[in-house]
């Protein structure tokens, strides 16, 4: 890929978060609506084409992660808050690399994460489970070696102990198991097709509704 091929000749061992997912986009896997910008001007033309709430985060290769660093804003409601917002991020980036990613705000109270890991004997390796906050501190998780039938995605939705928040739960419906399904094996053919391509993380894959969508996005390269 195009997006690859060009960090690779950079020397880069990631990845923007943009980047990232246009590389998840071009294998049908549902992204957030964003836009980059370099100021005020542009934010102003990105915020009125993708709409409020919105989410601000600073966006470069070199940023892996962005929470505790004040590179991420969200529930941004109007312009005023969306200029106070691109301010106090490019400030914090230091001038370096300061592209912000104007996002539009996905609302779920449901988050997975999807990812891959490359396994020196196996190869590419598909990762599922509970994602946010609880991804690192619960490790419920699940794995298999890629490539992906539809029958070892479900399989894996189901084996994780919080499997049933993706069954219709307190008024939220019932996950799309055959979109969830089809985003673990693209995330596995990712793998298999670019062999630069050594970890990716999607987390938190949010449920917006029974859609998931990948609100953010980390692709590591060898």
């Amino acid at each position: 890929m195009q997006i690859l091929e060009k960090a690779l000749s950079e020397g880069r061992h990631a990845l923007s978060e943009y980047e990232a997912k246009q590389v998840l986009k071009a294998y049908q896997i549902p992204v957030t609506n964003e836009i980059t910008v370099t100021n005020q001007a542009d934010l102003k033309t990105a915020a009125a084409e993708i709409g409020f709430p919105l989410v601000l985060k600073g966006c470069a290769p070199s940023i892996t992660h962005k929470t505790g660093k004040g590179l991420i804003e969200v529930d941004i409601r109007n312009m005023e808050e969306a200029l106070g917002a691109f301010d106090r991020i490019s400030t914090n980036m230091d001038g370096k690399e300061s592209e912000v990613l104007v996002q539009e705000m996905i609302k779920g109270q449901r988050e997975l994460v999807a990812g891959l890991t490359r396994d020196p004997q196996f190869g590419p390796c598909v990762m599922f489970g509970l994602g946010g906050i609880f991804t690192e501190v619960l490790k419920d998780i699940s794995f298999r070696v890629a490539p992906l039938e539809k029958y070892d995605a479900l399989e894996m939705m189901s084996e994780i102990k919080a499997h049933k928040i993706l069954d219709a739960v307190r008024g939220m419906p019932e996950v799309d198991r055959d979109l969830l399904a089809d985003i673990l094996i693209s995330v596995g053919r990712i793998g298999l097709e670019n062999d630069a391509v050594k970890e990716i993380d999607i987390n938190p894959l949010i449920l917006a509704g029974s859609r998931p969508v990948a609100v953010d996005a980390l692709i590591i390269l060898e």
